[in-house]
């Protein structure tokens, strides 16, 4: 098996995501010019390893020992001795290992030191290393260091490395230092491509520098300061750039004197562009290596053609051995004509790609892009956020002024030129969702703030609360809100907060009657801003408006969480009877039974894409966490068909094989979906007919190739927000859709998936929409199998959520989380999001299932929402999961009663169970199924 990681050196070494770019053709794929090899010589360094004043902890540094205490690492090695007349042998001096028939570029030599290092220290390396084999200029060696833990990933420590050419030894230095002891540290050399050896004259590892090498001055690189592009601020001209279908040319100024460069001499633009993606490139083939995280910072802006603003995006294009190819976009920035922009985001490479180039990509044709600079670099590792201290959160107390209107509108104040006054006969009864989380309150005074004379949709009354907020706690929001007469049709009504010049929305509600409607929803603020001010907006101008009992309060979540524990053991467990035969009834009295969980059969699953699976340690997490899969693009149509008759299922395939392979289920995601942005442009120009063919032969190519693998489908995403198939084919197509998709796969359940239904955020998939919504495809004998909740939120509010889910649960159809994420910068404050979210979904009965939109930095598709950062560390988040699966596993013991029985009450899920029998221990696995009622198990023994 192959080992759990791989980095490749070839030659030379919220909300910037990284996504794919839509498949583009090989012509576009322009033939990137290679890189100029600058000769630069650098004198020979050699290892005098036994001048060094500190103990050396590497056994057989030197070979003198043969490869004893080293090991090749999936290849071969041997000791050259310095009287062989081996070619190197001269220039050594002494013995030297070769490592050899290397088959991938991770391949190398190791020695385990776990026993020899202490943490807290700082340890210095220094290794004498060489290469030989096909090369064209140089290759890379690392230096890296394996650290094992037990029960969580492995993690791995880049400490050096130095670039070397046939023929010459050079020095590899680098220092590390651990703050805590993992189970395992394994230091080892590695990089160069495939069938390129690895020579190695010595190695030593102490905790003070050891004396330099003879005759040269150091080959360390510091991999944090190094810039990977060559000729980054064009000091050497236009080498090693090229133009992406377009020229590429060098100014010390244009436009009349007036844009000079804003560092350094000169600067490069791209010109003569015809299309959006010609750009300014760099083949950086060789200089990154996988699963490091790499940031990039370009100073840009744009020229000519009469365009002022325009995006300006970075882009890595990379192409694997195969020949797939990927567009990975790494950053992008608003730029215009009036001065310099900085660019910068963050970007990992998950295989061990052929060819990679950098280029920056997105004007529209004509307008040049202006580069001054680009760097791309190791992104340092930012370390984890403290969790917030917020003294007297006050939980439950309401923070607006006046709410009661006893003292009329004092405290309010109208925003815009409208009129505010108090009236009476508003609801005494506190809105439903701010029950459970309000503290101590009196009834609703009854009065209500009206708003006449509004000319605006904003206008309405206000409040300043700035003074009264605390940074990353999380409050509600509810009130009741009615409107006046003389609207035409339904009114949006909207909680909104203007921090400082940003609009935060507080919640929305529809009101469409005489009658007045609870409004409630959630927010958090997690920089500090200058001013707050929260005020209620919405309806048409000249409709007035009444606002009353507006309540904003501090959530307490850990007494939520009290109250949902109870609720989950009711829900989701079950009593479990084991009735033991095989022995007779005196022998049963009184063994001790311990039994063990060893598997929740509830369904948490996350999203995957095609990439990820070339990461050995996102897949490890991914098989050993999750038991249900959804992909993230691989099964879209503008995927599988992104030009018409040009289908790509290949990504798809080898994701399913995956699964399959560790009996993941998987949730197919989507057949179609119904927002116009995301429909590829060949279909937006079929004709009617021809539409509707082509909706016919996606539905039978796609759940004909894949009958019987995916147990759900998605079947028209997004059909609150969009209505591109509906437009163009009529209203019952939503219908045809899930009756089609239902005769050619009878096995998958058919859902229909939306996003803010959970949040009180968007009056347009509220749950009272929703619900019209599905009963709606229902009437037309559309078979909606389920109903899909995405969960994209920010700052959950427990109370509300369960709202949500308990009036979809009416419509008695299985209910999914189908694409969770939570956003925060801190990781303590995601990990509470996230778990409001679990406990919430695992303590409702109607939900089946929890789907995440991912888990993996830099992988998502917002920023600040995974649970493990890019290079593999899990944080406060991604911890905070893993408790809470260990959490819902159930564990018992006790001795068999006089019945031959042992009674526990579990989960769901697989279980483990020792008896211990005279004159042995047995040990047994069951399963405990769905239900509610008590279930017995027999254990023939």
């Amino acid at each position: 098996m192959r080992r759990l990681r791989a980095w490749c050196f070839r030659s030379l070494v919220s909300k910037s995501n990284q996504q794919n770019h839509p498949k583009r053709s090989k012509e576009e794929a322009m033939e990137n010019q290679k890189q100029t090899d600058n000769g630069a010589d650098h004198k020979e360094k050699l290892v005098n390893s036994s001048s060094s004043h500190a103990t050396n902890i590497v056994l057989n540094h030197d070979f003198s020992g043969g490869l004893h205490s080293w090991h090749p690492n999936c290849c071969d090695g041997f000791v050259v001795s310095a009287d062989s007349g081996h070619p190197e042998a001269k220039s050594a001096g002494n013995n030297y290992a070769v490592v050899n028939n290397r088959k991938e570029c991770w391949q190398g030599l190791e020695q385990d030191i776990t026993g020899r290092i202490s943490p807290g220290s700082t340890y210095v390396v220094s290794a004498c290393v060489g290469v030989s084999g096909p090369l064209q200029g140089s290759a890379d060696v690392l230096a890296t260091l394996k650290l094992e833990y037990q029960g969580s990933a492995t993690n791995f420590l880049l400490i050096g490395r130095i670039s070397v050419s046939n023929g010459r030894w050079e020095t590899l230095d680098g220092k590390f230092s651990l703050s805590t002891m993992p189970d395992r540290v394994v230091f080892y050399l590695e990089g160069p491509s495939p069938g390129v050896d690895i020579l190695i004259k010595s190695v030593v590892i102490s905790s003070s520098s050891p004396k330099e090498c003879q005759n040269g001055s150091s080959g360390n690189v510091n991999l944090g300061d190094e810039n990977i592009i060559l000729n980054p601020k064009f000091d050497d001209g236009l080498n090693n750039w090229s133009g992406r279908g377009c020229k590429i040319v060098l100014h010390d100024s244009m436009g009349d004197g007036k844009i000079v460069p804003q560092t350094g001499k000169v600067f490069a633009s791209a010109t003569e562009r015809t299309q959006s993606w010609n750009g300014i490139q760099q083949d950086v083939t060789g200089r990154l290596q996988r699963k490091l995280a790499y940031e990039a910072t370009a100073v840009v802006r744009i020229f000519g053609n009469n365009v002022t603003s325009s995006d300006v995006r970075a882009t890595l294009w990379v192409q694997s051995p195969n020949q797939r190819e990927q567009y990975i976009g790494i950053a992008n920035v608003q730029a215009t004509d009036k001065d310099w922009a900085q660019l910068q985001g963050k970007f990992l490479l998950n295989g061990s790609p052929s060819k990679v180039v950098v280029y920056l990509e997105g004007p529209p044709a004509g307008t040049d892009i202006l580069l001054n600079s680009l760097v791309v670099k190791h992104a340092e590792r930012v370390p984890p956020s403290p969790p917030p201290v917020i003294e007297n959160p006050a939980f439950g107390v309401n923070i607006i002024e006046n709410s009661n209107l006893s003292k009329g509108t004092n405290g309010w104040f109208p925003l815009g030129n409208c009129t505010l006054s108090v009236g009476t006969g508003s609801p005494h009864i506190l809105p439903p969702m701010a029950r459970d989380g309000l503290g101590p309150h009196e009834p609703l005074s009854g009065r209500y703030i009206l708003v006449t004379k509004r000319t605006q949709t904003w206008m309405g009354p206000a409040q300043m609360i700035g003074d009264k907020l605390k940074l990353f706690l999380t409050y509600q929001v509810s009130a009741w809100v009615r409107i006046g007469a003389g609207a035409t049709g339904p009114q949006n009504v909207n909680i909104a907060l203007g921090v400082d010049s940003q609009w935060v929305n507080g919640g929305q509600v529809e009101a469409s009657d005489n009658r007045w409607h609870e409004i409630g929803g959630s927010f958090r603020i997690e920089k500090q801003p200058s001013k707050v001010m929260v005020y209620v907006q919405g309806p048409a101008p000249g409709v007035d408006l009444m606002v009353a009992g507006v309540q904003i309060f501090p959530v307490d979540r850990q007494a939520r969480f009290k109250y949902l524990k109870r609720q989950t053991d009711k829900i989701r467990k079950r009593d479990v009877v084991l009735k033991f035969s095989g022995l007779d009834s005196s022998s049963l009295l009184g063994c001790f039974v311990k039994v063990k969980q060893t598997q929740n059969s509830f369904p948490f699953g996350t999203c995957i894409s095609r990439t990820n699976i070339d990461n050995e340690d996102f897949v490890d997490f991914f098989v050993k966490n999750f038991n249900w899969a959804v992909f993230g693009n691989e099964l879209k149509w503008y995927w599988t068909e992104p030009q018409k008759g040009n289908f790509n299922y290949k990504d798809a395939d080898e994701l399913v094989d995956l699964c399959k392979s560790h009996n993941i289920a998987i949730r197919g995601h989507c057949i179609f979906w119904e927002v116009v942005d995301t429909v590829q442009q060949w279909i937006r120009s079929l004709s009617q007919n021809d539409l509707a063919t082509a909706v016919q032969s996606r539905l039978t190519d796609l759940l004909t190739r894949y009958k019987g693998k995916f147990m759900h489908y998605d079947v028209n995403n997004e059909m609150l927000h969009g209505s591109f198939y509906q437009d163009k084919l009529g209203k019952d197509i939503r219908a045809k859709m899930f009756k089609s998709a239902n005769q050619l796969d009878p096995s998958a359940t058919l859902f229909v998936n939306d996003y803010h239904v959970e949040d009180g955020c968007d009056t347009r998939s509220s749950p009272e929409r929703y619900i019209e919504h599905i009963l709606d495809l229902q009437q037309q004998g559309a078979p909606v199998g389920g109903i899909g909740i995405q969960g994209h939120i920010d700052s959950p509010v427990g109370p509300i959520v369960c709202s949500a889910l308990d009036k979809l649960g009416i419509l008695g159809l299985p209910i999914w989380f189908t694409e969770l994420d939570v956003s925060s910068v801190n990781e303590h404050v995601r990990a509470d999001d996230l778990e409001v979210m679990l406990r919430e979904g695992f303590a409702n009965p109607a939900v089946e299932g929890i789907m995440m939109w991912g888990f993996w930095e830099l992988f998502m598709s917002r920023q600040n929402s995974h649970l493990v950062n890019a290079e593999g560390d899990v944080n406060e988040a991604g911890k905070r999961y893993l408790e809470l699966k260990k959490e819902w596993l159930s564990q018992a013991h006790g001795h068999i009663d006089e019945q031959g029985e042992f009674i526990f009450r579990g989960f769901q899920g697989t279980y483990s169970i020792e008896i211990a029998t005279a004159p042995k221990k047995l040990v047994k696995t069951f399963v405990v199924g769905q239900g509610e009622s008590p279930v017995e198990v027999p254990i023939a023994l």
